[in-house]
């Protein structure tokens, strides 16, 4: 194929997995009662489950958060913040169909050895998309607004939140967990290509524990249990990076040998 053969694919490739986070976006917006009453708002009120499984299995968060008063400030706010998430719904669930998509046209480019290799990487990357995201809502989440909504530097100071900045915290929240989530599948392939080695994730393992405890500070509330349910699954995360990485290393040496 020729270079514009190539750009002609590669739009065919983009216009489809626009359809489909078009498809799922309008869905997403017809049933806006019960995606910002249970999925969006959900978080802000004490009968989350969240709350509920954190009291029950490690005695925190029984209270919730605080009651918050969730208002619009500018004309046609509620109707922005209505199709900015209904687009971002449908992005995250067409994701499995629009990473296939990126798939299909970095496919031909493989060898055969290379497409056997990659060939479940649609399933993979799509699973931990999810989990990222459930881990970014049901886990990161709970603990920050519990933590912001209760925050107060005066009684007199009133605890109240505007719609598009509550809709902002649960998606800057939620989104790069999932994007975090796909450290595996990245580690693989820059495993692959050589550029990332087990002995080098293992020499600066420390260094990302580091970096780890810090971020979940940054994004959790001062308490170090909760630091710790945070850090935790982020480190297995990294753990099981180095063993993938070195599944990789041992394959790519017995082919060398």
């Amino acid at each position: 194929m020729t270079f514009l053969e190539h750009l002609e694919e590669l739009r065919w490739h983009i216009i489809r997995s626009l359809i489909a986070i078009a498809v799922f976006a309008v869905l997403a917006f017809l049933m806006s009662d019960f995606v910002f009453d249970q999925l969006i708002l959900g978080p802000s009120r004490k009968s989350f489950i969240s709350y509920r499984l954190f009291c029950q299995w490690a005695g925190l968060l029984c209270e919730g958060p605080q009651q918050l008063e969730v208002f619009t400030q500018k004309l046609g706010e509620q109707f922005y913040m209505h199709l900015k998430v209904s687009i971002i719904v449908g992005f995250i669930a067409a994701f499995p169909y629009v990473f296939y998509e990126i798939w299909k046209f970095v496919k031909p480019g493989l060898l055969e050895h290379e497409r056997r290799v990659t060939r479940h990487v649609v399933a993979i990357a799509s699973v931990l998309f999810l989990l990222g995201i459930l881990f970014g809502y049901f886990v990161i989440l709970p603990l920050a607004v519990s933590f912001l909504a209760g925050y107060s530097l005066s009684n007199v100071i009133a605890n109240t939140v505007t719609l598009s900045s509550f809709v902002n915290t649960v998606v800057m929240v939620t989104l790069p967990a999932g994007v975090l989530f796909q450290l595996p599948l990245v580690v693989y392939f820059l495993s692959k290509i050589g550029v990332v080695t087990p002995d080098f994730m293992r020499r600066y393992r420390r260094h990302a524990i580091v970096v780890i405890l810090i971020v979940a500070a940054i994004i959790t509330p001062p308490d170090v249990i909760t630091q710790i349910l945070i850090s935790l699954p982020l480190i297995l995360l990294y753990e099981l990076s180095i063993y993938v990485s070195v599944v990789v290393y041992r394959k790519r040496r017995a082919q060398n040998s």
